[in-house]
C-alpha cells in the first residue's frame, strides 16, 4: 500500500527579486509531497499557481484531504490541476521509479534526457538595468535571454538587451499586457530586435482578440494553456507554453506535449519559481521542446542538495529525482 507521509511548505529566497508586470518576488514558497510505501519514498514539489489564487498552504492541504486512490491515472480525474496534483503526481512517480529500481525517463517511455540550453530570465527593469542583466547573463554562457515586459516602452527595454547581448537569442514574456496595445506592430518592432517568440501577450480568457492577428512571430500561450483540453480553442496562437503546476503533473504535461505536437502547436517547457526538485521533472518533457525555459532554481539564492547542475548555459540531468534507486 502507498500512503502520504507528509505535504508540508518550504520557503526559499530569491537572489536579489524576481520582478514581473504583476509584481516582484523576493522568495517563494513551494509544497513538497512525500509517499511511501513502508520500502521506498517518492518525492515531489509544486509551486503554486498565484495568479490563480492558490497558495501553498492551501495546495499543502490539499493534498491531505486528498482521500481518493494514490495511483496517478486517478488523480487525473480526482484531484484538479495545480500545483497540489504536480506535487503529488511526481513524488508517485518518483516512487514508482524506486520501486521498480529504473529512472522516470525509462518508466515513460522518454529518451535518456540530455543537457538543456535553458533560457535564463531578465526580470523586468529600466532599460539600463535590463541591458546590464542581459550582459551578465551572456557572460555566464545564457544563449537564449527571456525577457519580462509590461506593454509600456517595451522597445527601448529590448532595444537595451539586444545591446546588452547582441549575439544571444530573444524571447519575451508579455504576461498578458498587450491587450491594449496593436499586437501586430509591437511584434513587428520586436522582431526587428531579433526577438524570436512572443509569449502571452493577451489576458487569459480573452484570446479572441488574437483573431485576425497576424504577427511576424509566434505567439505562444501560457495562462491561456494549462492542460491538454485547452488546445482546441487556442488555435490562434503558434506555440504553447507546458509548465507541470498548470497541467497539474509530469502524467498530464506528457499527454499536453504529444497533443500540442500532433495539433500543429510548437512547444515552449517553462516553470515556476522552485527548486531542482521541482525542475527535474519538467526536464523530461523539456526534451525536443522547441524553447527551454527551466530557470525557476538557478534564479533562487540557493538551491536543495544535488541541484540541477549548469555548465555554460546547459543544464545537466542530474540525480535528485526519478533516477530509482
Amino acid at each position: 500500500m502507498i500512503h502520504l507521509l507528509s505535504a508540508t511548505v518550504e520557503r526559499w529566497p530569491v537572489a536579489g527579486a524576481f520582478i514581473i508586470s504583476r509584481g516582484a518576488k523576493t522568495d517563494v514558497d513551494v509544497v513538497v509531497c512525500t509517499v511511501g510505501d513502508g520500502t521506498h519514498v517518492g518525492r515531489g514539489e509544486g509551486t503554486a499557481i498565484y495568479y490563480e489564487g492558490e497558495t501553498a498552504e492551501g495546495c499543502a492541504a490539499a493534498i491531505r484531504a486528498y482521500a481518493g486512490p494514490l495511483d496517478r491515472q486517478a488523480l487525473l480525474t480526482q484531484m484538479p490541476r495545480g500545483a497540489a496534483r504536480n506535487a503529488l503526481d511526481c513524488a508517485l512517480w518518483d516512487l514508482e521509479a524506486k520501486r521498480a529500481d529504473v529512472p522516470v525517463w525509462q518508466l515513460a517511455g522518454l529518451s535518456a534526457p540530455a543537457p538543456l540550453p535553458t533560457a535564463f530570465t531578465i526580470s523586468l527593469g529600466d532599460p539600463a538595468t535590463m541591458e546590464a542583466a542581459a550582459r551578465t547573463a551572456a557572460g555566464r554562457g545564457f544563449a537564449l535571454l527571456k525577457c519580462k515586459l509590461t506593454g509600456e516602452g517595451d522597445r527601448a527595454r529590448i532595444a537595451a538587451v539586444r545591446a546588452g547581448a547582441p549575439d544571444a537569442r530573444l524571447i519575451v514574456d508579455a504576461n498578458e499586457s498587450w491587450h491594449d496595445l496593436d499586437i501586430a506592430a509591437e511584434a513587428q518592432a520586436l522582431a526587428d530586435l531579433g526577438v524570436e517568440m512572443v509569449e502571452q501577450p493577451v489576458i487569459h480568457g480573452r484570446e479572441a482578440a488574437l483573431a485576425g492577428v497576424r504577427a511576424p512571430l509566434p505567439l505562444c500561450a501560457d495562462e491561456s494553456c494549462h492542460t491538454s483540453a485547452d488546445l482546441d480553442r487556442l488555435g490562434d496562437f503558434d506555440a504553447v507554453n507546458i509548465k507541470l503546476d498548470k497541467a497539474g503533473g509530469l502524467t498530464e504535461a506528457l499527454v499536453l506535449r504529444q497533443a500540442a505536437r500532433e495539433r500543429g502547436f510548437r512547444v515552449m517547457v517553462g516553470c515556476m519559481l522552485g527548486t531542482s526538485l521541482g525542475i527535474a521533472p519538467a526536464a523530461l518533457v523539456a526534451q525536443g521542446a522547441d524553447w527551454i525555459d527551466l530557470d525557476g532554481a538557478l534564479l533562487l539564492a540557493r538551491d536543495r542538495d544535488g541541484a540541477l547542475a549548469l555548465d555554460d548555459g546547459l543544464l545537466q540531468p542530474g540525480n535528485l529525482w526519478g533516477m530509482g534507486e
